[in-house]
């Protein structure tokens, strides 16, 4: 009995020994892989330094200069309904001061579209700048940092992550996909919902839409009427989400209202910037 168990005693060392072994080389295999990553940004960074993508100056994807002159929409005077600056009182841009509702219980929205925050989205969408997604969404939060102390329409905080349960992002039609290579509100959605401690879910498709940007405001509202789709389960949940610029909000309410039609119990809309 004490040989049986000593030999089973060896071979369980073995196993171990061999499953110590295999987690130090995959160990050794994740540094090698991390050291070779920051080597290829090193040289990257030497022969396509890192430039401001508003004004082009060296060191930072946007520079200190450029921070200090962000536009930011004060949300104390925003409106609660689509995040336009200045429409808290009465609203033009949604139609709240004649009664029309959005699908979104509330929206808010970092900067103006000028300036800057173009600078921002054309850089990170049309040219591929892919870093930024992480400024885009440090940028969001802070709006909706501020609009915490604000209250919606429903006269509860227009924005508070512990009554939020996961974070979606409007995703990019196929067309832009397939121009882009990627689906830049993934990105942002991933950095944000790492930040506000929320998890992410991808519940969000547009298999059928055109590119909004070649749109009028009605054919805008036509075209994200058609083509959202949900493809994962929300029932019952408070949910976030986010996209790169407010200009109709039919991409936004189009969401919000597949997401609600499709279970969800309410939607708050965020956006780096905002037409105006």
């Amino acid at each position: 009995m004490l040989s049986w168990r000593r030999e089973n005693q060896a071979e369980a060392y073995q196993v171990e020994s061999g499953r110590r072994g295999d987690a130090t080389a995959a160990d050794e295999l994740a540094g090698m892989s991390s050291l070779v990553r920051r080597l290829a940004e090193a040289a990257a960074e030497l022969a396509w330094p890192t430039r401001c993508v508003c004004c082009d100056a060296p060191g930072e994807l946007l520079c200190a200069s450029c921070r200090s002159r962000l536009g930011w929409i004060c949300q104390r005077w925003a409106c609660p309904t689509c995040g336009a600056p200045y429409g808290w009182v009465s609203c033009t841009e949604c139609g709240r001061s004649r009664g029309e509702a959005w699908e979104t219980r509330a929206c808010v929205c970092a900067l103006p579209l000028e300036g800057a925050a173009r600078s921002l989205a054309l850089a990170y969408k049309d040219a591929g700048e892919r870093r930024l997604a992480p400024v885009i969404a440090a940028t969001v939060a802070c709006a909706l940092d501020e609009a915490a102390s604000w209250l919606a329409a429903d006269g509860a905080a227009r924005f508070d992550a512990s009554a939020v349960d996961t974070v979606c992002f409007v995703p990019a039609t196929r067309t832009a996909y397939r121009r882009r290579g990627f689906d830049h509100m993934l990105d942002v959605a991933r950095s944000l919902s790492g930040m506000l401690g929320l998890p992410l879910a991808d519940v969000l498709a547009r298999p059928h839409a055109r590119d909004q940007r070649k749109l009028g405001r009605e054919d805008r509202l036509a075209n994200a009427s058609s083509s959202m789709r949900v493809v994962g389960d929300v029932t019952g949940c408070s949910l976030l989400l986010v996209d790169d610029v407010v200009t109709t909000g039919a991409s936004v309410r189009a969401a919000a209202r597949a997401l609600l039609e499709a279970g969800a119990s309410d939607v708050t809309a965020a956006a780096l910037a905002r037409t105006w």
